[in-house]
């Protein structure tokens, strides 16, 4: 069994500030849960989901999960799909009579409350979560513990212990996982993975990734100030799991990636994407020690810009946001994201964020070398519920993992201190650090 970290009591703001100065330790406990395996589907069977967040990236999900066979047979938000809400393309459609989610898919039962729609919904085999990052965890967890398959999308957790609890149950309960980091399923990624393997680059020397994130507000002193909730928005239920905070639209919608509370700083947001190709080629389990240089921030907001060192034994790896940039080789124009891998016999380079069209500085052409095929991300996750291989992205292998690797690197932001590792992602030892890697529960949320 994978290491967990205690539940502690919930973190204030105040407790945040308090550990940054003195940290205190707790020893660790293991948990255990009656296990429901999931079941395969049959080949020609439809599979049936419920689709958790169905607005802003939920929207997209949605309807890729219609269009890639499935039947939507529960839709959950905390926004009435009828009443505009957060959300502008809800508002338009309000105003104009538009058609809503609701008239998309008309024998969904629609739920408000997703904790209510996993344990009252006999139908549902999957479920997608398009969340908040804080979120994500909790709508997860509720539905693996029922056996159901979970499509949730990057990153996995919003907290490290979070992720280890995840990765436990997703293999106990023995159902299929798919993290929505979707542009892993495109063909140039897929050869660049299997390039870097056959050492085409040969022995990796140093990394860089980096983002023009964040295009939302860091970086911010005090909460906003409070403004009224929305029509048809559960402002409670939005909160959920995190500490009551007063509406405002500087949290939501799409700004609450600005504050630690709800979001993963650019890092948790864009890293998933930018940073996959290398976890799936290159050995990232085993960082010795994390530092960052930040712009101005409170331990409430996340930093106007920061640059992050991953420090292994053969190699470095460097983080970039908010407009810091790496040193290009000489005659190489860089734009706001991409990457650059460089190794003693050639450098790879992709110019976006989710390393669509990568080429070697050298100049020669990507070799022909052979790699699988995907079927498409979310056509992967239904394969795997139908007794095909294990989605590419799943919680165990790849969700979970590089997104503590991520969050580690956002604990080295919060602390300003280098964070040293004694074990390998997943296995660490982060006593000292229980506060900020394990937040505890709002009453009525804990798993």
């Amino acid at each position: 069994m994978l290491s967990t970290l205690p539940l502690l009591m919930r973190s204030t703001p105040m407790q945040r500030r308090e550990f940054l100065r003195t940290s205190s330790a707790a020893a660790a406990t293991a948990f255990a849960f009656q296990i429901l395996p999931a079941t395969a589907r049959g080949a020609n069977s439809r599979i049936q989901v419920g689709c958790i967040g169905i607005d802003g990236k939920g929207n997209t999900d949605t309807l890729q999960t219609a269009a890639a066979g499935a039947a939507i047979v529960a839709l959950c938000d905390v926004a009435n799909p009828r009443q505009p809400g957060l959300s502008r393309r809800k508002q338009k459609k309000a105003k104009d009579g538009g058609e809503t989610m609701l008239d998309k898919f008309p024998g969904a039962r629609f739920f408000t409350d997703y904790r209510e729609m996993i344990a009252s919904h006999p139908g549902i085999d999957a479920v997608t979560v398009s969340t908040p990052d804080h979120h994500h965890f909790h709508a997860s967890m509720l539905a693996m513990r029922k056996g159901k398959h979970v499509y949730c999308q990057k990153p996995i957790s919003h907290s490290i212990w979070e992720a280890r609890r995840m990765t436990e149950t997703a293999a106990q309960y023995k159902v299929q996982t798919q993290m929505g980091n979707q542009a892993h399923a495109g063909e140039p990624i897929r050869r660049a993975v299997e390039l870097l393997r056959a050492g085409v680059l040969g022995a990796v020397q140093e990394v860089h990734a980096w983002t023009n994130r964040p295009i939302w507000p860091q970086g911010m002193s005090a909460w906003p100030k409070a403004e009224p909730v929305p029509a048809g928005l559960d402002w409670d239920l939005w909160i959920g799991p995190a500490p009551f905070r007063e509406y405002s639209r500087a949290i939501a919608p799409f700004n609450w990636r600005g504050w630690w509370d709800f979001g993963a700083c650019a890092l948790g947001d864009m890293g998933c994407h930018l940073m996959n190709l290398l976890w799936h080629s290159v050995d990232l389990r085993s960082p010795r020690t994390i530092t960052a240089e930040t712009g101005t921030f409170d331990v409430d907001s996340f930093p106007t810009d920061a640059q992050v060192q991953f420090d292994y034994a053969d190699f470095g790896l460097t983080w970039y946001e908010s407009g810091r940039r790496p040193t290009p080789p000489a005659g190489l124009e860089i734009g706001g994201n991409g990457g650059l891998i460089v190794g003693s016999r050639d450098t790879l380079y992709f110019d976006d964020a989710y390393g669509a069209e990568p080429r070697l500085l050298s100049g020669n052409p990507i070799p022909d070398i052979s790699f699988t095929k995907s079927p498409g991300h979310m056509k992967e996750w239904f394969d795997g519920m139908q007794g095909g291989d294990r989605p590419y992205s799943d919680i165990v292998h790849a969700g979970a993992p590089l997104t503590e690797l991520l969050l580690l690197g956002n604990l080295a932001i919060l602390t300003g201190k280098p964070t040293h590792l004694n074990g390998q992602i997943g296995r660490a030892d982060l006593r000292g650090y229980e506060d900020l890697v394990n937040p505890a529960r709002t009453p009525g949320w804990e798993i």
